[in-house]
């Protein structure tokens, strides 16, 4: 092993099998990682290990789970916590919806809600202190733009992938000064199942809208090499959310005070 491969270390990724999760083994697999491949579908990512060890020469281990059952998720945190060898996770597994709140199954949204948020968030936690421990190591949550146009899609959807921002944000602060980079990306519209699994075709969309997941993924990849925190692969102007987030960051000091303010008529 060159040291080269050696830096580059192994990546685990959720929602591997297809879409984003896909391409980010491709990019990643050509950038001289060895793979984690976790996913619910054994037989896609078998094939998917197959030919990207073929074109890249990578080592690739798949490991088929679903991370709506707490005994899978407890075994992929187990693996993160375990190996040393992991120094890329890559939370890209999720599932969204457009059905309205009361038309949405409550179960469903509750596994929903596991998926984009508990198992997120357990999985960050369980590989934290080895990449804490080495000094080095990423962490690249898959959020959406609906993250702050919640209009957009189902109020639960859009309610877990804020939370996947500012999840990102906050865990940014606490640990960028020990060497570990965070990144949260807001993707839009990407032409991948994750449509039909929502309950609408991605045909049935604008089609300025849908990005394909490789430019998605090449562009957040960028981003990443960048030292983006934040990564909104649409978006033209970088200041726009620049100036987003310092409208955000000014409110701060009048967000907790001693009295409500004065149109509230508290005396």
């Amino acid at each position: 092993m060159n040291q080269a491969t050696h830096q580059a270390g192994t990546a685990l990724i959720t929602g591997a099998s297809t879409g984003i999760g896909a391409v980010y083994a491709d990019r990643l697999a050509a950038r001289g990682h060895d793979l984690i491949l976790v996913a619910r579908d054994r037989a896609k990512l078998d094939a998917l290990a197959k030919r990207l060890a073929s074109e890249h020469g990578r080592a690739i281990e798949v490991i088929a789970a679903d991370l709506t059952r707490a005994e899978d998720v407890r075994r992929i945190e187990q693996r993160l916590r375990e190996d040393a060898a992991i120094s890329t996770l890559i939370n890209n597994a999720g599932v969204g919806s457009t059905s309205p709140l009361l038309a949405s199954d409550p179960d469903q949204l509750d596994a929903m809600i596991q998926l984009n948020t508990t198992s997120l968030t357990r999985l960050t936690r369980a590989v934290l202190p080895g990449l804490l421990g080495r000094g080095a190591g990423t962490i690249v949550n898959i959020s959406s733009i609906a993250a702050v146009a919640p209009e957009i899609l189902n109020a639960t959807y859009s309610g877990s992938k804020a939370y996947v921002l500012a999840f990102s944000q906050a865990l940014h602060k606490e640990v960028a000064d020990q060497g570990v980079r965070v990144q949260v990306v807001l993707p839009g519209a990407i032409g991948t199942p994750f449509w039909d699994a929502a309950g609408i075709s991605v045909q049935q969309l604008p089609q300025d809208w849908v990005m394909s997941p490789e430019d998605l993924v090449d562009a957040a990849l960028s981003g990443l090499e960048q030292g983006e925190l934040v990564t909104v692969p649409s978006l033209p102007s970088l200041e726009d959310w620049q100036a987003f987030d310092d409208a955000r960051r000014a409110l701060a000091p009048n967000l907790s005070r001693v009295k409500p303010a004065r149109r509230y008529g508290v005396a």
